[in-house]
């Protein structure tokens, strides 16, 4: 093996590290990278000779002169991080990979992570249980029920595959989890006999990954699909991005939370757009800026569009690795690495940009953001204003009761029927934390009260969040408002929020009422929170608690009160609004012990995990009857690679969908509806309606997934008059489920295809949005504009993203038009044009031109082999 021309040694705590210099390039464009650029191109450095060459290194120098999007790089990152309901499918699929290859005759143990893999299961608990001492545990009893199946599927992964690692149930979300214990700043391993230090860094199944940037750990989310690629040994194919600066000044101002910095800062940044580039915070703002209040901006990085929300790594990080017991030889690398190769913070550096915005932190006010996104902020004076509108957009006056007679209570419209403090956006910052428990100190010292038709919630991403709570004695005033503990996970903001109390549900959805959702994390689509809840507002922790306290949001918390007190006096939020001295008071007993105490054993789970029979073997036992686990069939006919452009001739139109279409429309997580596809499939197998579970629980079936797909209760299809996943099938035009439609289209091999309009696929990574699309004989989808990671999902299962060069209502279509897609070169190659030819029932024609958004060569590998699994396949195979 050559020596890499690029090796230098460093020493740190008394040990020699071998590490790939940037002065070894003797160029000073270097020093003028953004620091996420800087990672990337260590990257090169590092595989230099492999997955990256000189032509590589060089476009990183020519980035500074010319700082747009580049060309085609190879990102090998150091690890991968997984939650349960993104990462059961992709172990499903690593399982049926295994199968493919048993089939052949080949070794199985091929199909094994080449970097380490953590598997946080953090996803499945469902707040059914709540405002009561016994929900946690209650909870929990009912996850392992309904969740025991895939859970021993996943114990038998941790035994069969290498480099992969479950944390169990109860432990904490995983972008906690990764902050608080499994990033490391700085990675190392043993190469040629050498300590090896690099730059830690990561893919994850879950679109919010990017919240590790705060410790400045660069790594984002990729759909389940590209991470499976990647624990393979596969470089991540990308362009080299745009990186647009976010100079920060200021100090925020005292009673602003850093949520309210983060939806400012989601908003600016939408409203500049910044999909598929990295962004980068540097100034002199970050200097009392912790790091807990980076990662609550950073985890939010896909509501702002961005690959990433990147941190540099200063003494916060050092401060912040110290604070949650991370060793002294992990800091002192971490530290020594960073400053040695130039990517310690330094506000001197004039960095180059590709755009550079700025911001005042103390222009910063108290913010929602709803009713529906999470980039449409509000001022907290605004949303009295905001909700009425929403009201009034279905025909409802603010005026309106809501009765619930079984209860012995009306509502008001725009009532607050859920308020959960719920990871994983806030709940890794102590000072929201906190200040939500000394509000709730003083509320209960006013004798403030919850209103009877609030459903309250505390689920937080780590178990220190419940230590510190326990030590300040402020989890019993939390508790007497109602939100005690329900779980460690992600709950309200994925759709696990549980049933609303019946009689509360019946008269919500008697009236049509509008009524709301405040909760603490960061997605608020239709649909997503609860089906009987049309408006949800992102909010801090603090403000979480007084939302519940006034009962509704047709208030104006700055300038009316809250409720009354004990002795009938107006109590206004300023009145129970803790200081910043109050909050860091009680911060002062949080330490390192407290978060070594936490993680001791973090693998380990607890005696119900252990006792859970995962059998074991080298290939998964598949049992016909589950209606959990399912082999897919993806890799059933691996085929011969494309040689040629994909012709589709007189395809049908399955939807005609419009603009912020999410992964959440095309692929729901929350409840499975009794008369959907679905539902029936369940039924039909006898699982009772009590039993469905979400659909993100049943993520390792795809006969559940394909029946899911597109059918979101809010899904607008432009081909029906009504909401929900419902289609016409052609020519007769009746209407039916999008599901039986596909079904019945395939029956005549007639190929389909889906128009869209702009950031068609935000939201979540989610990995069966794209699946199901191709299992529904989804050929293309025509859009306007993709989210990053939808789209690279959709080349991932072999479907066809083109984006059109003007906008599809030019189009005029109804949805009874046949379509075909022509190439304008017979040519497979990234960016190529297309040609989009709509053939009308009168007999006219239109035409439109579209961009292939393949973009890069390595994409296209994976294309025409059908989808970027079954170039691994084809490709262990040859080996």
């Amino acid at each position: 093996m050559s020596q890499n021309p690029f090796s230098a040694h460093l020493q740190s705590g008394g040990e020699t590290y071998r590490y790939y210099a940037f002065d070894k390039l003797k160029d000073p464009r270097v020093k003028r990278l953004p620091n996420s650029l800087k990672v990337l191109l260590e990257n090169q450095l590092r595989h230099f000779g492999g997955s990256a060459n000189q032509q590589d290194i060089d476009a990183f120098l020519h980035w500074v002169d010319e700082p747009h999007q580049g060309t085609d790089i190879n990102f090998s990152p150091a690890r991968v991080l997984m939650q349960d309901f993104t990462g059961v499918p992709a172990i499903v699929d690593l399982a049926a990979m295994r199968e493919a290859v048993a089939k052949n005759g080949g070794d199985v143990s091929v199909i094994s992570p080449q970097v380490p893999v953590d598997l946080v299961i953090d996803h499945s608990v469902s707040v059914d249980h709540f405002a009561s001492s016994r929900a946690f545990g209650d909870n929990v009893k009912l996850e392992m029920e309904r969740n025991g199946e895939r859970y021993r599927f996943l114990k038998w992964g941790q035994q069969a595959f290498k480099n992969f690692q479950v944390v169990p149930p109860g432990t904490g979300i995983c972008h906690q989890v990764n902050l608080e214990f499994l990033g490391k700043v700085v990675w190392q391993r043993a190469v040629d006999g050498e300590k090896e230090a690099y730059p830690d860094t990561l893919v994850g199944t879950d679109s919010h990954t990017p919240m590790i940037n705060g410790l400045g750990v660069l790594g984002w989310g990729v759909g389940g699909i590209e991470a499976e690629a990647a624990l393979l040994g596969q470089p991540v194919s990308m362009l080299l991005p745009e990186v647009i600066g976010v100079e920060l000044s200021g100090r925020l101002k005292a009673g602003v939370t850093a949520t309210d910095l983060v939806l400012t800062v989601v908003e600016m940044l939408r409203k500049h757009g910044v999909v598929g580039k990295f962004v980068e915070f540097h100034g002199p703002g970050l200097a009392d800026l912790a790091v807990t209040d980076r990662a609550t901006i950073a985890n939010m990085t896909p509501e702002f569009g961005a690959t990433c929300g990147f941190f540099p790594v200063d003494e916060k990080v050092i401060e912040y690795l110290r604070l949650t017991g991370r060793d002294d030889a992990t800091l002192q690398l971490a530290e020594d690495y960073s400053k040695a190769q130039g990517l310690w913070r330094d506000d001197a550096v004039d960095m180059v940009f590709s755009a550079n915005l700025t911001l005042d932190l103390a222009t910063v006010e108290p913010s929602l953001a709803g009713p529906k996104r999470p980039q449409d902020r509000v001022s907290l004076s605004g949303l009295k204003k905001a909700i009425t509108e929403c009201i009034h957009e279905f025909d409802r006056s603010e005026t309106d009761q809501i009765p619930v007679p079984e209860m012995g209570f009306d509502m008001p419209e725009g009532a607050v029927v859920i308020a959960a403090i719920t990871s994983c956006t806030n709940t890794s910052n102590p000072d929201v934390m906190l200040a939500a428990g000394l509000m709730a100190k003083a509320a209960n010292k006013r004798g403030l009260k919850v209103k009877p038709w609030v459903k309250t919630s505390l689920a937080p991403g780590s178990k220190v969040v419940s230590d510190y709570f326990a030590q300040s004695g402020l989890q019993e005033d939390l508790d007497a408002l109602g939100f005690n503990l329900v779980g460690y996970g992600c709950t309200t903001c994925i759709g696990n929020s549980g049933p609303l109390p019946e009689a509360i549900d019946k008269a919500i959805a008697d009236k049509s009422a509008v009524v709301s959702a405040v909760l603490s994390g960061n997605r608020n689509f239709e649909g997503r929170i609860h089906n009987n809840v049309r408006a949800a507002w992102l909010a801090s922790p603090p403000l979480v608690v007084a939302f519940a306290l006034a009962g509704t949001t047709v208030i104006d918390l700055q300038s009316e009160p809250l409720g009354e007190d004990s002795d009938g006096k107006p109590v206004y939020l300023v009145d129970i609004w803790p200081s910043n001295d109050e909050i860091q008071s009680v911060r002062k007993s949080i330490d390192g012990e407290m978060f070594q105490a936490a993680y001791e054993g973090v693998f380990e789970g607890t005696e119900v995990w252990k006792g859970l029979d995962a059998g074991s073997g080298k290939t998964y036992g598949w049992q016909d009857d589950s209606t959990y686990i399912h082999c897919p069939t993806f890799f059933d006919d691996l085929g011969e690679p494309l040689s040629e452009f994909p012709v589709v001739k007189s395809a049908r139109i399955l939807a005609i969908l419009g603009n912020s279409v999410t992964t959440d429309h095309i692929s729901p997580a929350g409840a499975i509806a009794l008369e959907s596809p679905a539902g029936r499939y369940l039924r039909e197998r006898g699982v009772e309606p009590k039993d469905f579970n979400s659909y993100g629980s049943r993520r390792g079936n795809h006969e559940v997934m394909m029946r899911g797909t597109f059918a979101n209760v809010r899904l607008r299809n432009k081909m029906v008059d009504r909401e929900g996943g419902y289609t016409r099938f052609m020519p007769d035009g009746e209407e039916m489920s999008i599901f039986d439609a596909a079904m019945k289209y395939q029956e005549s091999d007639t190929s389909l295809v889906i128009f869209a309009g702009e950031q068609y696929g935000t939201g979540s990574s989610r990995d069966w949005a794209a699946k199901g699309t191709n299992l529904l004989g989804v050929k293309a989808v025509i859009a306007e504009s993709f989210e990053r990671i939808h789209r690279s999902n959709l080349v991932g299962m072999g479907v066809l993203p083109l984006q059109l060069e003007n906008d599809s209502e030019m189009l005029q279509l109804h949805g009874d038009e046949t379509v075909d897609i022509q190439p304008l070169e017979n040519v497979l190659e990234p960016g190529m044009k297309v040609k989009i030819v709509v053939s009308r029932n009168d007999g006219n024609r239109h035409e439109a031109l579209a961009r292939c958004r393949i973009d890069t060569v390595s994409e296209m590998d994976y294309f025409r082999h059908g989808g970027i699994l079954h170039y691994v396949l084809h490709q262990l195979q040859k080996n």
